[in-house]
């Protein structure tokens, strides 16, 4: 029991230092904000492949479209699809979408100054617009992926 106790006091420091070491950036943020303070998700950014056929019609798209993403930097659903919509962004390189960025904070009774009149429940969440005008959501985990969401949510406007 002895040697047990010292290891299971390491394990738990080691557990919780892991788990809080992500940074807490809050309000709103750029892509550059996130990629020089939280190093991980370059990596993700990185590695992520979009889909070649869904990229394309990203970058066809001719119509202005604001996209309006509220993560939180230390949740991992926000750093797996947030990065892949860097990655998506950078590669189509269309200047008719812009994106702003919402850092959340962890904790939930702080998040309503951040989130106020948005209805956000889950994160990340993405909020497209089309001439100010919500025209949908992408909501923690994509129905497909992040590209093919985004263009399927694109596509229903004419």
């Amino acid at each position: 029991m002895k040697r047990i106790f010292p290891f299971a006091v390491v394990f738990f420091l080691f557990s919780n230092l892991c788990l809080f070491s992500e940074k807490d950036l809050t309000g709103p943020l750029s892509k550059e904000d996130i990629l020089q303070n939280i190093p991980d998700w370059q990596e993700m950014v990185a590695s992520y492949i979009p889909d070649t056929a869904i990229l394309e019609k990203i970058k066809a798209i001719h119509k202005d479209i604001q996209v309006e993403i509220f993560l939180g930097t230390w949740c991992p659903d926000c750093k797996e699809h947030v990065s892949a919509y860097f990655k998506i962004m950078e590669m189509a390189d269309n200047p008719h979408i812009s994106t702003s960025y919402v850092g959340i904070p962890r904790e939930k009774e702080a998040r309503k100054e951040f989130i106020q009149g948005k209805n956000i429940l889950r994160i990340p969440t993405f909020i497209i617009y089309f001439k100010n005008q919500e025209i949908g959501r992408i909501i923690e985990t994509p129905a497909k992926s992040v590209e093919e969401d985004l263009i399927d949510i694109i596509y229903k406007i004419d």
